[in-house]
C-alpha cells in the first residue's frame, strides 16, 4: 500500500462518484488532526453533522475505517485521506489512541489467523476476499451491460423519432447506471453519446456512430472468454477495469529505445488534470502514451523531457490489442534531437485506420505530418500537404503560433488526431522544436 500514487488511489474507488467526491475533499482545509505513521493514515473530516467523521487507513491491508454512514467501501473520506498522502500533504506524527487501538486489534486478528493457516511468501493476505470482490464487481458490470443492451435493442425497434427531446435525459440516466455498475469506461462513452444529441445538423449520424461503438463493447463483453487475450484486455480496459502498476512493470512488454517526445496535451479540470505525453521510438518506431494525473488543482509531475527531445528509456506497455499506454523508466539524461520524419495526409489517415482495426474504440492517435501548410478551410483551418490532400484542424484550436512559424512555408507538425480533427502539439522551425500546446 505504501507509496501509492494518485492514479492508484483513484483506482480503489468503488465508483466514479466516490472518486470525484474524494478529489473535492482532498484539501488540507477540509481536515483536522490529520497525520500518518509507518502503518496508518488518519484524520477528522467535518460532515453535515456536529461531530467530524473519524477516518483511518491501515496501510498493511489496505483496510479502511470511517464513522460516516456511507455503505461504499472505501468511502470518499478514506479515498481523500489517501489522496492527501499521495500528494505528500500528511505529516508523520504519533497515532491517536483510536487509530492505534484499531490497528492493534486488526494486527491481533491477523496473528490469530496466521496461527491457523500457513501463509506462503508473497501470497495475497486474503485471496478469497479479493476474489469475492472481483466476482461481485464482475456481476455488477454484467448486469449493467445487460441493461444497456436492452436499451439499445429498444432504440433499434423505436427509431430515433423524438429522440432529440428524450435522448439526453435517457442517456444521462444510463451513464449514471453504468457508474453504479462499476463500468466507468462505458459510462464515459454513454456521456459522449448524450453530448451529441441535438448538437449539430447532422447529430443523428454522429449519435449512431457513438451508439454503434457502445453496442460493440457490449457485444464484446458477452464474448470475453472467446476473445484473444490481448483483445480481451482491451475490452476490459474500455469497460473500466484497471491494471495495477506493479503488474505492468513486472509483466508488461519491455521496449528500450531513445524516445522522441512528439508533444503533450493537458486537459485541466477542477477535480482532475490529465496530461497525455506522446512518444515515438527512434529505432523501433513504436508509439507510446504516458498518462499523468493530478488531483484537486495540484501540479503535474515535471516532464521527463521537453517536446522535440529524446529520452533514453525502457517502456513497460500495458496489455492490449493496440499497446499504447506505457510506464517509463528513464535510463539516461534527455538528449537533443533533429526534426523527425513524417507522413503525408493519406499515409497518416491510413495509420489511424490501421489502429482502429486493432482497437475500434481508439479515441486518439499521434501523427507526424511532413511538409504541410496551414490553410483556411471555411470557418476553420486545415493542414495541406504537397499532394494537395489535407487534414482538418480541430475546431477552436489557436493556430497563430503555427502560422508564425510557417509563414506560408511547409513545416513538420506533430499532433493528436481524433474523429473531430487534428490538434497540433509541436512543430519544427528547421531542427528547432516549437511547442504549440
Amino acid at each position: 500500500m505504501a507509496g501509492l500514487d494518485v492514479e492508484q488511489v483513484l483506482a480503489l474507488a468503488p465508483d466514479a462518484a466516490s472518486a470525484k467526491a474524494a478529489q473535492g475533499l482532498a484539501r488540507g482545509e477540509k481536515w483536522s488532526g490529520a497525520g500518518c505513521s509507518e502503518r496508518a493514515l488518519w484524520g477528522l473530516c467535518q460532515g453535515s453533522g456536529k461531530k467530524p467523521y473519524q477516518t483511518a487507513v491501515d496501510l498493511s491491508g489496505p483496510a479502511f475505517k470511517c464513522s460516516c454512514p456511507s455503505r461504499k467501501f472505501p468511502c470518499k473520506h478514506a479515498l481523500a485521506i489517501m489522496l492527501l498522502s499521495a500528494n505528500q500533504q500528511l505529516t508523520e506524527t504519533a497515532e491517536p489512541g483510536w487509530v492505534a487501538s484499531w490497528i492493534e486489534e486488526r494486527a491481533g486478528r491477523a496473528e490469530k489467523a496466521a496461527e491457523k493457516a500457513e501463509k506462503k511468501p508473497g501470497e495475497v493476505a486474503d485471496p478469497l476476499a479479493a476474489q469475492q470482490r472481483v466476482t461481485r464487481r464482475a456481476d455488477r458490470v454484467s448486469a449493467g451491460m445487460a441493461e444497456l443492451e436492452s436499451w439499445l435493442d429498444d432504440q433499434v425497434r423505436r427509431g430515433l423519432g423524438g429522440f432529440e427531446q428524450r435522448g439526453y435525459s435517457e442517456l444521462s440516466r444510463l451513464a449514471a447506471r453504468m457508474v453504479d455498475a462499476q463500468a466507468p469506461g462505458v459510462a464515459g462513452a454513454v456521456r459522449r453519446a448524450a453530448a451529441v444529441v441535438g448538437r449539430t445538423h447532422g447529430w443523428p449520424g454522429e449519435l449512431l456512430e457513438e451508439l454503434s461503438l457502445i453496442h460493440l463493447i457490449v457485444s464484446a463483453h458477452k464474448r470475453l472468454p472467446e476473445l484473444p487475450p490481448s483483445l480481451a484486455d482491451t475490452v476490459q480496459s474500455r469497460i473500466g477495469w484497471t491494471v495495477e502498476t506493479a503488474r505492468v512493470l513486472a509483466e508488461g512488454e519491455k521496449v528500450e529505445d531513445d524516445w522522441l517526445v512528439l508533444g503533450r496535451v493537458i486537459e485541466p479540470d477542477d477535480h482532475l488534470t490529465v496530461r497525455r505525453l506522446w512518444l515515438r521510438g527512434s529505432t523501433t518506431g513504436r508509439l507510446a502514451l504516458i498518462l499523468t494525473f493530478a488531483a484537486g488543482g495540484r501540479q503535474l509531475d515535471p516532464l521527463p523531457a521537453r517536446p522535440g527531445e529524446l529520452i533514453p528509456a525502457v517502456l513497460s506497455y500495458y496489455p492490449g490489442a493496440l499497446p499504447m499506454r506505457a510506464l517509463l523508466t528513464q535510463t539516461a539524461p534527455r538528449l537533443p534531437a533533429p526534426r523527425p520524419g513524417g507522413l503525408n495526409a493519406k499515409q497518416a489517415l491510413a495509420s489511424y485506420v490501421e489502429s482502429l482495426a486493432a482497437d475500434p474504440w481508439n479515441e486518439r492517435w499521434p501523427l507526424v505530418l511532413a511538409d504541410v501548410r496551414p490553410t483556411p478551410n471555411g470557418d476553420n483551418w486545415a493542414l495541406i500537404d504537397a499532394n494537395q490532400d489535407a487534414l482538418e484542424v480541430l475546431p477552436g484550436v489557436d493556430l497563430w503560433k503555427l502560422l508564425a512559424v510557417s509563414a506560408g512555408d511547409p513545416v513538420t507538425v506533430a499532433g493528436e488526431w481524433n474523429r473531430a480533427g487534428f490538434k497540433p502539439m509541436t512543430c519544427w522551425h528547421g531542427d528547432r522544436p516549437v511547442i504549440l500546446s
